[in-house]
């Protein structure tokens, strides 16, 4: 048990004191995470929305298509992503290989088809006798849209924290496209495995612990989104 107890001392005192830059990792991988999330809930919300809500030729094979996304490797991300920025790839110009933008498009990838596939399971789910009901009491097709949205906003935010934390997590891909560069492309978890591998537990513990509450922090906010919207409905 020693292991552990001095893992920990050493962790709070790195935590404390930013002796080896633990922060400005943490900072890092917020600052790509977040952005990676904000791209995938501007661009799959609404095309969530859409599939949920919508009746169109080819549905049922987007939904396909997104629902098997939701269980792609991180590592089969990072391999395409880094094969396509690379010298003899197609966008290997662009010089962003080991870069935060290529590790922003990787975790852009993995995050899409899961907040395309919950949101539309969330939209989806509403009854659609309710938005038939709307109609017939004369409310607009936008009126209907934000009703729909509303019935389905449980689901919407478990959209938001799947994404993130699908990402914020995972190490394949930003390890391949990234490169764990010191001080630039490092994130916690890279960070982790590279101090685990070199047996600097303190180091690795410190990071894992911001990272665990980082991802309770999100849990918490949706329980509670959750909690609040099932009270304000019960007093309706």
């Amino acid at each position: 048990m020693q292991i552990y107890a001095d893992a920990l001392r050493e962790g709070w005192s790195l935590l404390v004191s930013d002796a080896a830059g633990v922060w400005q990792v943490v900072v890092t991988s917020l600052a790509v995470s977040g952005t990676a999330t904000l791209i995938a809930l501007a661009i799959g919300l609404p095309f969530g929305v859409m599939l949920g809500a919508g009746r169109f030729i080819g549905r049922r094979a987007a939904l396909l298509i997104f629902n098997t996304g939701m269980g792609l490797p991180p590592v089969a991300v990072g391999l395409v992503v880094a094969m396509t920025l690379s010298r003899r790839g197609p966008l290997g110009d662009l010089s962003l290989l080991y870069s935060k933008t290529a590790m922003v498009l990787a975790q852009l990838i993995i995050a899409l088809p899961i907040i395309v596939a919950v949101s539309a399971a969330a939209v989806g789910s509403v009854p659609r006798e309710l938005q038939l009901q709307a109609r017939s009491l004369g409310a607009s097709r936008l009126r209907v849209g934000v009703l729909t949205l509303a019935e389905a906003r449980l689901g919407l935010f478990a959209a938001v924290a799947g994404g993130f934390g699908a990402i914020i997590s995972e190490v394949g891909a930003v390890q391949m496209v990234g490169g764990n560069l010191a001080g630039d492309t490092r994130v916690m978890t890279t960070a982790i495995v590279q101090y685990t591998r070199m047996g600097r537990y303190g180091q690795a513990l410190a990071l894992a612990i911001v990272l665990v509450g980082i991802v309770l922090f999100v849990n918490i906010w949706l329980t509670s989104a959750q909690t609040s919207a099932q009270r304000w409905e019960r007093r309706q």
